[in-house]
């Protein structure tokens, strides 16, 4: 087991400052954010929506390539995990907290709230709504995700380097990643991570609270939040306590188990029909209008540039602050896989399942409102779901289930980036001490509270846009750090083929 190194206490420190200044300065903490994260929206806008869209054709460019055979390991590694695991804990990397609040939420927000396009409450709008959900969590992100992924995976597999981000740009930098400027890009790392998953455990407190509030009248506030919030990371803290293989595997099948229950559950009692019928029109308005929706930034449109901003910017933001996270826990679940299998992997197994999530509850919850039978525009984004479960049958009992699924999501979120970070903080240790993880995970719920003192839920997404442009410039690097890697990879072995070769001759 490895020692603790600066990193850690860099970042530790980087972390607490953040923290004291917004609980210190609540109010001028949410004005700066709320300035910065403007500015960033207005200045980067085009940049990330350019960025997410080119590494989409990098990873189904290297997927394609003969690079694709290429194993994360040596030649004779097989995957760790099963298919069936393998997936479930993609999902417990921070993701699952996102589909149970947006779910049902977000295409409604599309349809008749502020839509994309079209008229909003019209029929095009109802599939544009879909179609947009099915664009701001699909392709991109997890393209993104799986090339960060890779980058780590190859180098700490293939290369038997340890599980860094600072590792990955070697091939650029030599040397110089063992040295200050390697430990600068591990820390910013870490805390992309932290506000990152801060983020979505924020987002969790709140609807949990919301449920909570909705099935027992319990007040909607700080306090009961920040009771979550305390209950939740004692009980991840047990989980991470317990290791990778114990915690998180067992807590990600529940996850899927629950999620697979209430999924079939509202596809059966909704409106079966139109849900299979609008997965089908919505996936082929996703894919027809692809390459239009990924560079779409409405120059001359200060409407449409305005929920640009709100939904698409802050979507690809929120995904490159997870990046690191998510990139070295899906790495590390994902030895022995060929990159062709675990590019498509991570792409399209969950975004097939995302979209069939999206429709489901965006279909039922669009469909109710439609049909007059509740106005759930008038409720807030985390109180959507759990009203449109009003209005299904065994509504307590699916209410219920869906706040335990929230807080198993919470547990799995908060205890994989606790073990990503302890690898981070210990020199890529693949088995990080108890401790570190422990204080590693009290500083991602202090920054969870601290955000949802400050601002709510504005206040989460304002600070992940602002943390998420720093490391997208490392996110650039680490991709072509990774084509060098794997051009010099494909090259040697075509050179120990030939002498073979020559040699049988």
């Amino acid at each position: 087991m490895k020692k603790v190194t600066n990193v850690f206490y860099f970042s530790v420190i980087l972390v607490g400052i953040m923290v004291a200044l917004g609980a210190i300065f609540p109010v001028k903490f949410e004005e700066i954010s709320q300035n910065v994260q403007s500015w960033v929206s207005s200045t980067f806008g085009w940049y990330y929506l350019l960025l997410m869209s080119v590494l989409v054709a990098v990873a189904i460019f290297i997927a394609v390539s003969p690079y694709g055979n290429i194993r994360l390991g040596k030649d004779s590694d097989r995957p760790d995990f099963s298919n069936i695991s393998w997936v479930a804990m993609l999902f417990a990397a921070g993701i699952g907290i996102g589909l149970v609040f947006y779910g049902a939420s977000e295409p409604l927000a599309h349809f008749m709230v502020d839509a994309p396009l079209s008229e909003p409450g019209t029929a095009q709008a109802f599939k544009e709504a879909l179609s947009h959900s099915f664009f701001h969590w699909g392709i991109h992100g997890w393209s993104m995700y799986g090339l960060v992924a890779l980058a780590i995976a190859y180098f700490q597999f293939r290369k038997d380097e340890p599980g860094l981000i600072s590792v990955t740009l070697k091939p650029l930098f030599g040397d110089r990643m063992n040295g200050g400027f390697g430990k600068a890009i591990d820390a910013l790392a870490i805390f992309a991570t932290v506000v990152g998953v801060a983020t979505s455990l924020g987002l969790g407190a709140i609807q949990i609270n919301a449920g909570l509030s909705h099935l027992f009248g319990l007040p909607v506030n700080i306090g009961v939040q920040a009771i979550i919030i305390l209950i939740v990371t004692v009980l991840f803290i047990i989980s991470a306590w317990s290791g990778l293989n114990k915690g998180i595997k067992t807590l990600s099948n529940i996850n899927l188990l629950l999620a697979l229950t209430l999924f079939i559950f509202v596809l059966a009692v909704g409106p079966t029909l139109l849900i299979f019928n609008m997965f089908s029109e919505s996936i082929g308005l996703y894919f027809q209008n692809f390459i239009r929706m990924s560079f779409r930034s409405a120059p001359l449109a200060s409407d449409n540039r305005a929920w640009l901003d709100i939904w698409t910017i802050f979507y690809w933001a929120w995904w490159i602050s997870w990046a690191p996270f998510v990139g070295i826990f899906v790495a590390r679940i994902s030895r022995g896989r060929t990159i062709r299998q675990f590019i498509f992997g991570v792409i399209i197994v969950p975004v097939l399942v995302i979209s069939a999530w999206f429709t489901v509850f965006g279909t039922t919850a669009g469909e109710m409102q439609q049909q007059g039978i509740v106005d759930l525009t008038q409720f807030s984004t985390e109180l959507v779901l759990f009203n449109m479960f009003d209005y299904l049958p065994l509504s307590t009992i699916i209410s219920l289930l869906a706040i335990f699924l929230l807080v198993i999501f919470f547990i799995t979120s908060a205890d994989s980036a606790t073990f990503v970070l302890g690898m981070q903080s210990t020199g890529g240790s693949l088995s990080p001490p108890n401790s570190v993880k422990v204080a590693l995970g009290l500083s991602i719920s202090a920054v969870a509270l601290i955000l949802l003192y400050v601002g709510g839920l504005s206040s989460l997404q304002n600070t992940v846009i602002v943390a998420a442009l720093p490391f997208s410039f490392v996110v650039i690097l680490m991709v072509i750090s990774l084509y060098r890697a794997l051009k010099e990879d494909a090259y040697i072995k075509r050179r120990k083929t030939s002498l073979k070769k020559n040699e049988e001759a």
